[in-house]
């Protein structure tokens, strides 16, 4: 693995929100739109189209989720047949990622037909409006925060979190082992992954090799069997960073 291993853009499919284990709070149902469950969500800031009901349309940003409220049904509710399907066509030709309709309204006709003619989901929830922005607000902000993922180390010492990096072999497992034996506490070893949240940055590791650590000469072990549950944790913030480099006779060193 390279030094640096930059991720894309963050991005989730709507289908996600079907299935991923963080989003079930939202306790979300498919209506209508199946051909669109593919559908990227790239922003995690969500939008209620009022103003794009009326005919302004141009807030309406691609990678959305759009939520559909009571006033927003209540607005649908008072046109006419015709008038609700053009409203509805034009704003699912607005490429929102889905719709989602709250307080467990029942979607009008002209909502399932024009979200299954353009391929754009829709999803229901018995959440109202303000709990369904605050509980997706949430996990979109933790699913799609910007991420990195680094050759290093990442430890808890003393409440600070310590990122060691450097070129493979130069002793960053071993450095962090002695930090473990004295009671300090280690996140990753040799993989750690770290999201930007809130302008902090937090660390963490794989699940497949979560409170392992490879030591040359030595193997795997199991930090937290060897040492106790008090030796690891989940997550740390990103404090302080010390990049290892091999040692050269003459080289001066900060």
């Amino acid at each position: 693995m390279s030094e640096h291993e930059s991720c894309a853009i963050p991005s989730m499919a709507v289908r996600e929100l079907l299935t991923d284990e963080g989003a079930e709070p939202l306790n979300l149902v498919l209506v209508s739109g199946a051909g669109g469950l593919d559908n990227v969500i790239n922003r995690p800031r969500i939008q209620k189209p009022g103003l794009a009901l009326a005919g302004f349309l141009e807030y309406i940003h691609p990678g959305r989720i759009q939520i559909l409220g009571k006033s927003e049904y209540t607005f649908l509710e008072e046109r006419a047949s015709a008038e609700r399907s053009r409203i509805l066509a034009q704003l699912c030709r607005q490429g929102g990622s889905c719709f989602i309709l709250t307080s467990g309204l029942e979607p009008p006709a002209e909502l399932i037909e024009e979200t299954e003619h353009h391929d754009v989901p829709l999803l229901r929830t018995d959440l109202s409006s303000s709990a369904t922005i605050d509980a997706l607000t949430r996990y979109l902000e933790e699913r799609l925060a910007p991420r990195v993922v680094l050759h290093g180390v990442l430890l808890d010492v003393y409440g600070l979190g310590v990122l060691l990096f450097g070129d493979s072999g130069v002793g960053k497992s071993e450095c962090a082992l002695d930090p473990a034996v004295r009671g300090h506490r280690l996140v990753s070893d040799d993989v750690v992954e770290i999201k930007r949240r809130a302008g902090m940055l937090v660390g963490t590791g794989p699940e497949l090799t979560r409170y392992h650590m490879e030591l040359r000469g030595v193997g795997i072990v199991n930090v937290k069997d060897l040492f106790g549950v008090a030796a690891v944790r989940l997550t740390k913030f990103v404090e302080y960073v010390i990049r290892l480099d091999p040692w050269r006779a003459g080289k001066r060193y900060d």
